[in-house]
């Protein structure tokens, strides 16, 4: 593919921005396909199986290659394809290309990657195209079906506060956001796979024209909704290629799958890493707050640095904040939520919204969630994702049931209730509403 040629919105830089280790990424709107990320994971070890000429090699040594290496420069072409069981989107208008096409069928995307954190994903439609650019922590949104950009960006005092964050603690705060490729997706697979299932290492194969390995994750849960993950890792550079998740009832066909056709290993142009608005298109700044750390944390708020910790241990577990909970564990584990304000936060209320933060950040409270609601989404009514009707999408996605409504499809499970419980997981619906009561 051709990765000298910038996408609509790039232009050259005067010279390359200067590359970090981590990825500072900020959250933008897009819509994260099933998360393959949850803590799961490995011993006991299987043995090897055939590897088609390439070297053999351990389920534990290729997690641990996967897991270490290096983030890749790249440039490739992406097929998404889902397969959910949920209800036909194509009632709810949205128009062109857009994430919310990524929950239901096929879709391509293109992807370039300077390794560090500089990226582009762009969702190609029939006609049109929404790109995610990410340049640290800025990053802008670009949809061609409305010819409009949405700029995300920290304040001045929130840069130097974050770059003073980076350099005392070698790593930004992960904010996930970006749309769905194989090699965040894999490499989120794998990073916990530690416990909770078994994990193998299936006969070589080829994505995208490149020798691979296969990792067979299998949950040992009784109750889950996945049968087993397969990540595909390229044998010379330790890249996911690609992830499959299938569903339990079905063994013949992944009900998820991001991988590469194309893919190259090597430095994109800095044209098409640089991001500068269409000529024409309507533009709109977004300042994204970056939260203050109370002097004493308030009741129920998890400990930055226990949370961190955390984060940073894939085998630990980390803290829950006020009104959480979890039951069971592994892939069949629930996660409750209380005194949530659905209507309040499909409604867009700044109220609902403060109920969500923790206490004493800086959108914690109406008035600080009125301002962010004001950023993200203006009074014109143009967010985001342009004419997205929240209200209709979540009745397409759920069904009524006796005291809320439910949402159902082959890897996930998600239960609303009238009282403000709302019940999650990798399990099937009726164990959410046998723990409801």
């Amino acid at each position: 593919m051709d990765t000298t040629a910038p996408a609509p919105g790039d232009r050259a830089a005067d010279s390359p921005a200067p590359v970090r280790r981590h990825r500072a990424r900020w959250a933008v709107p897009a819509v994260a396909a099933v998360a393959v990320g949850a803590a799961f994971a490995a011993p006991p070890l299987l043995a090897t199986a055939g590897t088609g000429g390439l070297p053999e090699v351990t389920p534990e040594e290729l997690l641990a290659r996967v897991v270490e290496a290096e983030p890749q420069a790249l440039s490739g072409t992406v097929v998404h394809t889902a397969r959910l069981g949920l209800p036909d989107l194509s009632l709810v208008e949205v128009g062109g290309a857009d994430p919310i096409g990524l929950l239901g069928g096929s879709s391509t995307l293109r992807v370039w990657s300077d390794g560090a954190e500089r990226s582009r994903v762009s969702l190609l439609g029939q006609a049109s195209e929404y790109s995610v650019v990410a340049d640290g922590p800025e990053a802008w949104t670009y949809s061609s079906s409305d010819d409009a950009v949405v700029h995300y960006a920290l304040s001045d005092a929130d840069r130097a506060r974050l770059d003073a964050m980076v350099d005392a603690h070698a790593a930004a705060p992960p904010v996930a956001g970006d749309l769905p490729t194989p090699e965040e997706l894999g490499r989120a697979a794998l990073t916990r796979a530690e416990q909770h299932a078994t994990v193998g290492v299936d006969a070589a194969t080829t994505v995208a024209g490149r020798d691979a390995y296969q990792v067979v994750v299998t949950p040992r849960g009784a109750d889950t909704l996945v049968g087993r993950i397969v990540v595909a890792v390229d044998a010379a550079t330790w890249t996911p290629l690609r992830v499959q998740v299938w569903g339990s009832d079905d063994a013949a066909t992944p009900a998820l799958e991001v991988g590469f056709t194309d893919v190259t290993f090597a430095a994109p142009s800095d044209a098409v890493l640089t991001f500068s608005p269409p000529p024409g298109a309507s533009v709109r700044d977004v300042v994204v707050p970056l939260p203050e750390q109370p002097a004493e944390l308030p009741a129920g708020a998890p400990d930055p640095q226990a949370l961190t910790e955390a984060l940073e241990d894939p085998t630990a577990t980390p803290p829950l904040p006020e009104g959480v909970t979890v039951t069971g564990d592994g892939w069949d584990a629930v996660v409750q939520l209380a005194g949530v304000d659905v209507a309040g936060l499909l409604a867009a209320d700044p109220a609902a919204l403060a109920e969500m933060a923790v206490p004493d950040t800086t959108f914690g409270s109406s008035e600080g969630a009125q301002q962010l609601l004001d950023q993200f989404v203006p009074a014109d009514g143009e967010g985001p994702v342009p004419d997205l009707d929240q209200q209709a999408l979540y009745d397409e996605l759920t069904t009524p049931v006796p005291g809320g409504r439910l949402l159902e499809s082959s890897l996930l499970s998600v239960l609303v209730l009238d009282d403000g419980r709302v019940l999650a997981g990798a399990v099937p619906a009726q164990t959410l509403l046998d723990l409801a009561g």
